[in-house]
């Protein structure tokens, strides 16, 4: 790590816009074409969107809240409201009038910066909201202001009195305020200074072999830290490309259109992608599947020498040459250099589906109250199934009771408005108890296992990590999501969700006759096929472990019904509590007769 830090992320974007002011920054496709914006035209836009800002009367220190589908804006806005002086709060897309009402009040925002008429209603009755502005389009409401209007105001002030406000920036002060999605409780506002956000994306570089050759595709919420450090502060510091995707649905496309150099995925997204794989796998010849039998199995054992440090077996070229390359191709993989699965864990068995293909996926662990990152997995140092191990300049502990703990200039500055659960967060030496269970080996990889939150006790007394076994639960075909329960419990059980993408196939494969997800999970046959499944993953386990009884759930668990975060994760008590009479019918005729 460098022993000086640049003041704050603008001032490293400023140098970068210095350094190759003619390279790409951004890419975004714009009516069917892709269009291009160099970093001097980004950094240019920074500083006329920023004053602004100051003359829309945003005041230093002051909150401004962002919300939309990941655009050059939406970056520009975050990085604007900073070098003004002000400290952006962004919002989840998918966030409810009234959790998007609870941030904005929350932090105070006098500024609202929205990418649609449909954002900018969400916060319609927020008090305290001067000025709203609609980076997108043209405002459809009475009193918004367009992008095009903001910048106008731009051009009435003066550079000088924005060189004011960038010289007041400090490293220690605070840079923008995360507000954790939550699986439990109302969001807490994390706050990061800007020496957080240059160290961290200083360290990456120091492990990782990124520039300006490499290319980025930009899809998962920007209200998230994880997104921010790959497609915001990563790029700036290192002056690589950021492609946006159009959407979700349309990410499969773009992934082959930009051919990424570097790739972000949660677990959900490359479980899905190795659903669909599997799913296209079936329907392949005979002698196609035992091909690429094969070459997984010396793809995975090429895996495995290199992360011992041994030379590949001599087969691997082959199986680079008939599956490999092909595969990658198809996927819009074939450039990408690092994969990536961070912001909850992912199931040993989908590494290695990867790992097999010649896809490696990294592991990283960490959570917003440590800016992002906290251990990394790199090509040359990786363990699969581990986490990797402490980004340069931090420290990592398992404490006593086997809780992650961690410590270096990444850790935030505390949550807003919140100094008990700051204490309970930070200790008095300065490290942060992350509420997460894990291991370390003796060459510091760590392996996280569950949370403590979400440990289950049995009736027996016996302690029971839920995480490990949905992670075995969920690959059994057609399962897109496991819930296990059983906390006081005298035995386990599971909730699971039908896997929608997939129903045709999986219907064929296990001989249902249904052709929809609700018709699936009440089919006969397919509760057999899952019954087999649970049997075979029960016979792995511990005998406290095991599953005595599930219910497959029609549907799959989602954002927008509440049971999953913006990113993902599961909300286990939103399910437990919104599933309590399945639940309940799993227990009543074994527990009936318990006082």
């Amino acid at each position: 790590m460098p022993d000086a830090l640049p003041r704050s992320i603008v001032h490293v974007l400023f140098e970068t816009a210095r350094r190759q002011p003619q390279a790409v920054a951004l890419r975004e496709k714009v009516a069917g074409r892709w269009r291009e914006i160099t970093w001097r035209e980004y950094a240019d836009e920074v500083r006329l969107v920023a004053r602004g800002l100051i003359r829309l009367g945003v005041q230093a220190g002051e909150a401004v809240c962002i919300v939309g589908w990941n655009s050059p804006e939406w970056l520009v806005a975050d990085l604007a409201a900073m070098a003004a002086g002000a400290v952006p709060a962004p919002l989840y897309t998918t966030a409810t009038a009234h959790q998007a009402g609870y941030v904005a009040g929350h932090c105070q925002a006098r500024v609202l910066l929205a990418d649609s008429p449909e954002q900018i209603r969400k916060l319609a009755k927020v008090e305290g909201l001067r000025h709203r502005v609609q980076m997108k389009g043209a405002p459809l409401q009475s009193g918004v202001l367009s992008w095009k209007g903001l910048r106008a105001l731009g051009d009435e002030v003066e550079e000088s009195k924005l060189e004011e406000r960038l010289a007041g920036l400090a490293p220690e002060g605070l840079a923008t305020l995360i507000y954790t999605s939550g699986t439990t409780g109302p969001p807490k506002g994390v706050m990061l200074t800007h020496r957080n956000l240059v160290f961290t994306a200083a360290a990456g570089l120091e492990i990782l072999d990124v520039g300006p050759g490499d290319v980025t595709l930009s899809y998962l919420p920007l209200s998230h830290i994880a997104e921010q450090i790959l497609s915001l502060h990563g790029p700036i510091s290192a002056g690589f490309t950021v492609c946006f995707a159009e959407s979700l649905e349309r990410l499969g496309e773009n992934l082959l259109e930009v051919r990424p150099t570097i790739f972000l995925g949660v677990p959900r997204v490359w479980e899905k992608i190795q659903a669909r794989m599997v799913a296209a796998a079936r329907e392949s010849s005979a002698l196609k599947r035992r091909i690429a039998a094969r070459a997984r199995q010396v793809g995975l054992e090429a895996a495995r020498r290199r992360q011992a440090g041994r030379p590949a077996p001599w087969a691997t070229p082959i199986a680079e040459r008939l599956v490999f390359d092909p595969v990658r191709a198809r996927l819009g993989l074939d450039r990408a250099r690092i994969c990536v699965s961070s912001t909850a864990p992912i199931a040993r068995t989908t590494l290695e589906f990867f790992f097999s293909l010649g896809i490696p996926i990294y592991e990283v662990y960490g959570m917003t109250e440590c800016t992002g990152p906290a251990t990394n997995s790199v090509p040359e140092a990786f363990r699969i199934g581990s986490a990797g191990r402490a980004m340069p300049g931090t420290e990592i502990k398992v404490a006593a009771d086997g809780e992650i703990c961690m410590r270096g200039g990444h850790v935030f500055a505390g949550y807003f408005k919140d100094e008990a659960a700051t204490r309970e967060a930070l200790d008095a030496e300065g490290w942060l108890h992350s509420g997460d269970v894990g291991e370390l080996d003796g060459e510091g990889y760590l392996r996280v296992t569950d949370r403590k939150k979400d440990i289950l006790i049995t009736a027996g007394g016996k302690n029971v990590a839920p995480q490990n076994i949905e992670a075995l639960l969920k690959r059994i075909p057609g399962v897109a999501h496991a819930c296990v329960v059983g906390d006081r419990r005298r035995h386990l059980t599971a909730l699971l969700t039908v896997d929608r993408e997939n129903v045709a196939a999986l219907a064929r494969a296990c001989g249902a006759a249904a052709q929809t997800a609700a018709g699936l999970a009440a089919d006969p046959a397919f509760r057999r096929h899952v019954e087999r499944a649970v049997d075979a993953i029960n016979a792995d386990l511990a005998r406290y472990e095991t599953i005595k009884r599930f219910t497959i759930l029609p549907g799959e668990f989602s954002v927008e019904g509440g049971e999953l975060t913006p990113t993902l994760k599961l909300k286990r008590k939103v399910v437990v509590e919104r599933h309590a009479a399945e639940i309940d019918s799993m227990y009543d005729r074994d527990e009936a007769a318990v006082p």
